[in-house]
């Protein structure tokens, strides 16, 4: 092949991944206005296309398979009362990390409150315990560490650190999920990062 037929095939490609983008990203608009207005068939489709990715932030933040399962419930709950908020100024995927990102963080201040008013009543301190769960990026072993490391980090350190390190988000993405400013977001990345060495260290 020509390196003028290469081109026009690159070209051609990343044409196709473009239209292919904004099918997807109409669609999911398209599906949104529906369900805004009732379609329970459009929310249902937008339940089965988004369902495992919602799963799959939820449980790398809780570490908790149980917790995970009921934040994507209250997550698509949310999102059926809100889905109308959503104008189509960025893709469906980022609205969505929002929202749930918002929904965790939630569920960590619930948590943390029902924590302390159980401390204050029995004067102990409940332990959470959390089973493991992996990324593919290293070894199981280091995986297993990792996840506990990550249990033990509050959770704006966790959430930055989950974004940005696991799910490849940029800084300005990042904040805006949060919503936060870019230096908090990148200030709590940093911090979430040495404690991990910290936490790690000690396994080793």
């Amino acid at each position: 092949m020509t390196g003028e037929s290469t081109l026009h095939a690159r070209t051609l490609t990343g044409a196709a991944s473009a239209i292919k983008n904004e099918r997807v990203h109409s669609s999911d608009f398209c599906l949104a206005q529906k369900a805004s207005k009732g379609d329970m068939e459009a929310f249902e489709e937008i339940y089965r296309r988004h369902q495992r990715l919602v799963y799959g932030l939820c449980l790398r933040m809780t570490q908790n398979v149980a917790e995970a399962e009921d934040i994507v419930q209250e997550v698509f709950i949310t999102l059926f009362h809100k889905v109308g908020g959503f104008r189509g100024e960025s893709a469906f995927t980022t609205w969505l990390h929002r929202l749930t990102i918002n929904q965790v963080l939630m569920h960590f201040r619930k948590r943390k409150s029902r924590k302390e008013e159980q401390a204050e009543d029995d004067a102990e301190q409940v332990d959470a315990c959390y089973p493991s769960v992996g990324t593919r990026a290293v070894p199981l072993i280091d995986r297993i560490a990792l996840d506990a490391a990550l249990a033990k980090l509050p959770p704006g350190y966790r959430a930055a650190f989950v974004l940005y390190d696991i799910e490849g988000y940029e800084h300005e993405e990042v904040a805006r999920i949060l919503g936060c400013a870019v230096g908090t977001s990148k200030s709590q990345l940093h911090k979430a990062r040495v404690k991990l060495r910290k936490i790690l260290k000690s396994h080793f």
